[in-house]
């Protein structure tokens, strides 16, 4: 709070968090969050969430963990502990009792005995921690009512307006009770009501569609608050969808109007309905029974935008005026992305706060990620979202969101690099079709230099890696430039200076160097100069500039005789020129600039290079050649996107030192190239293994070069990846007949 507000007595703006702690229930099976992130084994997850200063934080005592199998069967010991924990750490927690959920496999939601049950579960948890004032007995339940009663995502997987209704009112109806229950312990216990803050827009003869949705959006807070009479404008909804006149009366009769008014906003919350279905994909197609149309998200289309956090919370200030909360900020994307709309979110709500709105608080939700959200937890595919902390290592690890959380809570203005820059959402090629008034267009250099956004220095710009970075970083709209030695020699001082004056980047990655492993054994002095010494006159200049750098280093700094896949700390003992040069890089940085980040990789593979491993063989297969591939070499390879994504993640987030970036696997080329031959078809007799000296007679290589990492993994498994650029380069070939749509 500045001093300003202080004298005023307008309290500022908090920054509270969020465990993202959904128990979901998909036929007979639940998804439980905090068995999928891990934080149920994790203890030390809420000093984490201290350190960077927030001190409210929405949490769990879910009925389901609580009273799984019967209600007299209770296990408090998870809930005892974390809660004891939080008083410890002088954090106030928000207790949600159901999260997305049907309750325990005894009970569900079309049960009617279900808000009495859930009630009696809050009188335990207010009288066993009297302490706690604030509540959200169940989070988002028009949410949960849609997908439950309407879409049939989710248990009891309702498809219908009267499952739908049911699913409503039994959940607004348990809120009631809860607090009820909770006041007659703690008469100052005040409930935080969440819901989804979504909107529709629409073509013209969608209009009707719009409206009613638009006033479905704001049902279970109208109940709550008591506003569903004869003059509502879904009264005649409810009655014809199973809801009788006496229990709508009920809420009228007692209502229980939040004290806060939590709202949750993703960008797929708004809604654009469009009846020109041949604008979109069949999979965008759906309709009411009376019209047919495409279900978008509006953010995609161009014929409109989105009101925002700012537009919407607005318009939940003028229908309610109460205190309001964003109480989710969250988007699964890359980092800079994350990191911008989180920054534009607490804008947004800061700007509220400064009209007289009273904005209570901008929850940084899903702090330890979120998992399966990519399909509505309704299956297990492995799909994870990190948040402030990325879970994915030995220990969360913090990510550029945990350094904006902390900044925010400490009331410091945030600086970073990127954010400047305009988030996905803002930039035109977000849309699905453009219209003749706006057209589509990708973003050009001239946007981000508007932005005031300093670029990424890229090496090597005619190299595989380096014209991945790039096109990686025009894709998540980072501002770059890819420079060829000509533009910059990197082992030469006064080059180095020279670009980096001028350009004035605020980090380098280093995609530069000699490549030819068998070719250095008799060029020596060039391999080390490109290698070894380019590094560390780079090294030498970032630190002197102050300009972070990336730079990439090989498996080949290893000897082979390992057992077990290589880690960071092991012991580096290179078999050949090239991973000689390569591990006097390493040295080199570790002395002249520690904050660098080396990434060590190995055997790359893509669908944007022709001249890549997976890309041979498909072209020889296709010509119906042979392939000759070692198969006394094994390898971890690594899917040349997901490298390029990991490392400007990684960047991004302020990791240093030297990383393992390889998708988990461990295969000879031989096996790789049988792999690519099933994949397409072909005899696996194509392949002919043979010893790799046969293949590279020139430098030694190590036996066993498998890269494992005790840093984290944050690469998906090599199948998936190998998959997907099979698949990406297969097509390339159908679509142009021949190798070289794969060059760029």
């Amino acid at each position: 709070m500045t001093e300003p507000e202080k004298q005023a007595g307008r309290p500022g703006v908090e920054v509270w968090g969020g465990l993202e702690c959904t128990i979901n229930r998909v036929r007979e099976r639940y998804f439980d969050q905090f068995e999928m992130t891990g934080h149920v084994r994790r203890p030390n997850d809420l000093e984490l969430v201290a350190a960077l200063g927030i001190k409210t934080v929405r949490y769990p005592v879910l009925w389901e963990k609580v009273s799984p199998v019967a209600p007299d069967r209770e296990d408090w010991s998870f809930a005892d502990d974390r809660l004891a924990l939080m008083r410890h750490l002088a954090m106030r927690p928000i207790v949600g009792l159901i999260h997305h959920g049907s309750g325990p496999a005894w009970t569900g939601m079309m049960d009617p005995g279900f808000p009495d049950q859930l009630a009696r579960h809050a009188a335990k948890v207010a009288r066993r921690y009297p302490w706690i004032e604030a509540y959200t007995p169940v989070n988002e339940p028009l949410t949960t009512a849609r997908f439950c009663g309407l879409y049939g995502h989710w248990h009891p997987h309702g498809r219908s307006d009267r499952e739908f209704v049911r699913a409503l009112l039994a959940q607004c109806r348990a809120i009631i009770l809860c607090m009820r229950a909770i006041r007659e312990v703690n008469p100052n216990a005040i409930l935080v009501q969440t819901e989804d803050l979504g909107k529709t827009q629409s073509t013209p003869p969608l209009a009707y569609q719009a409206a009613f949705d638009n006033d479905r959006r704001w049902l279970s807070c109208d109940l709550l608050r008591g506003e569903v009479d004869r003059n509502h404008p879904l009264w005649g909804y409810l009655l014809g969808s199973g809801a009788r006149e006496a229990e709508l009366a009920e809420f009228q009769e007692a209502p229980c109007p939040p004290d806060i008014l939590g709202f949750n906003y993703y960008l797929t919350s708004e809604r654009y309905l469009d009846h020109n279905l041949d604008r979109y994909p069949a999979g965008f197609h759906g309709g009411n029974g009376r019209h047919a149309y495409a279900d978008i998200e509006a953010v995609r289309s161009s014929e409109t935008g989105i009101s925002g956090p700012g537009g919407l919370l607005r318009e939940a200030w003028e229908r309610y005026r109460s205190p309001l909360a964003m109480t989710e900020t969250h988007l699964g994307c890359t980092r800079e992305d994350q990191v911008r709309w989180v920054r534009e979110v607490w804008d947004a709500v800061n700007g509220l706060r400064d009209e007289g709105i009273p904005m209570r608080a901008m929850t940084f939700w899903s702090l330890f990620g979120a998992c399966e959200w990519n399909s509505l937890v309704t299956r297990e595919e492995g799909h994870y979202e990190p948040g402030a902390f990325d879970i994915r290592a030995p220990k969360p690890r913090p990510t550029a969101l945990a350094a904006l959380a902390s900044q925010l809570a400490a009331g410091r203005t945030p600086e970073d690099p990127l954010s400047a820059a305009p988030g996905w959402w803002r930039r035109p090629e977000r849309f699905l079709h453009s219209s003749t008034e706006t057209p589509s267009r990708s973003p050009q250099k001239s946007d981000f230099r508007r932005s005031g956004q300093r670029p990424v220095l890229i090496t090597g710009a005619n190299g595989t890696l380096a014209r991945a970075l790039s096109r990686i970083c025009q894709g998540r709209g980072i501002r770059h430039a890819r420079l060829s030695r000509s533009q910059m020699d990197i082992a030469d001082k006064a080059s180095v200076e020279r670009a980096l004056i001028a350009l004035r980047p605020w980090a380098v990655i280093n995609a530069a160097g000699y490549v030819r492993v068998d070719q250095a054994e008799t060029e020596p002095e060039r391999c080390l100069r490109e290698n070894a010494i380019g590094p560390a006159v780079l090294a030498e200049a970032c630190a002197r500039l102050k300009v972070r750098m990336l730079t990439f280093s090989s498996d080949l700094v290893f000897d082979g005789s390992s057992v077990r896949p290589y880690l960071e700390s092991d012991p580096v003992s290179p078999l050949n020129i090239y991973g000689r040069s390569k591990a006097i890089a390493e040295e080199a940085l570790r002395t002249v600039l520690p904050e660098a980040l080396v990434i060590r990789t190995s055997a790359f593979f893509g669908p944007w290079d022709g001249h890549n491993f997976l890309a041979h063989c498909l072209a020889s297969l296709a010509k119906g050649e042979s392939v000759k591939a070692a198969d006394n070499l094994t390898v971890s390879p690594t899917y040349v996107p997901d490298l390029a994504n990991a490392c400007l993640d990684l960047f991004l987030d302020g990791e240093k030192g030297v990383w393992h970036l390889a998708n988990p696997g461990a295969v000879t080329w031989a096996d790789l190239a049988r792999r690519t031959a099933e994949y397409v078809g072909s005899p696996v007799s194509s392949i002919e293994a043979m010893p790799y000296q046969v293949l590279f007679p020139g430098a030694p290589r190590p036996l066993y070069s498998v890269l494992g990492s005790e840093r984290g993994w944050i690469l998906p498994p090599l199948e998936r990846s190998l998959d997907r650029c099979l698949d990406e380069l297969t097509s390339a070939m159908a679509m142009a007949g021949n190798i070289q749509a794969l060059v760029d």
